[in-house]
């Protein structure tokens, strides 16, 4: 963190209530991407808050995109899945951003937690303080919701790409798209799991319901879709071409 705040300091607002300061603003100890694995393990083995489990599972998810990529690559530019090349294109750029923005994930889950954190040390000795406090709770819960509902919907286009690609890829590499589809899977329900863990704290009934009615929505289409890949995939099943862009691949997206 820079500047005049440091770690979870408060900070006295105009009313003189306070308020948080920045959490780690610089993001020096969030930059999960640059820590070896070994690294990322023993911190989140750590008795430290963070990372946690929606860290956890935005790294898992960014496992399963580049095994995406990593099968479409595989398979781009052989005689073989010529009639394909459109889909493993497009399978390896959806894997690589997918891949990175799980990463930027679990850097976000990690910063509000951190947030909340903060919020839940702040002073409640007067009724103006303890007001103070309520409210920002109830913001910092609703980060720390929002980011693991990006992750869920991530979680979705992964799952996707990889289905798209199950039949229609190196059959050699086809089991690497079903880990792919179990990955997507448990990340989907870590990451629901944490956003419903914070709705309790969140002061907008309707905010809450939409989110909680989503989280459902959105696992279980990542299931289904998980499911099917595999089920491809077990089969061996060689399946026609299609376009990513058209409609009949979005259908499995959505």
């Amino acid at each position: 963190m820079r500047g005049e705040c440091a770690g979870t300091a408060l900070a006295p607002s105009a009313g003189g209530a306070p308020t948080i300061c920045g959490v780690h603003d610089g993001r020096d100890m969030m930059r999960f991407r640059d820590l070896t694995l070994a690294e990322f393990v023993a911190r989140l083995a750590s008795p430290e808050p963070v990372p946690g489990g929606g860290s956890a599972a935005a790294v898992a998810a960014s496992l399963g995109a580049a095994l995406v990529a990593m099968v479409a690559s595989l398979s781009l530019g052989r005689e073989k899945y010529a009639q394909h090349a459109l889909n493993l294109e497009d399978g390896v750029g959806t894997g690589h951003r997918l891949a990175s923005r799980f990463l930027e994930l679990a850097e976000e889950d990690a910063l509000a937690y951190a947030r909340f954190s903060a919020a839940m040390k702040l002073p409640r000795e007067t009724d103006a303080l303890r007001e103070a406090r309520a409210r920002q709770i109830a913001d910092a819960a609703r980060r720390a919701a929002e980011v693991p509902l990006d992750t869920l919907r991530a979680c979705l286009q992964m799952v996707a790409a990889a289905e798209r690609l199950a039949g229609r890829s190196n059959v050699n590499a086809a089991s690497d798209l079903a880990v792919a589809a179990l990955l997507a899977d448990a990340a989907a329900h870590a990451a629901g799991a944490n956003v419903l863990v914070n709705l309790p704290m969140i002061d907008d009934l309707e905010w809450t319901a939409n989110a909680a009615r989503t989280v459902i929505e959105l696992q279980a289409a990542v299931e289904d879709i998980a499911r099917m890949t595999r089920e491809t995939v077990g089969s061996r099943e060689v399946r026609r071409p299609i376009d990513p862009a058209s409609g009949e691949a979005m259908e499995v997206g959505d």
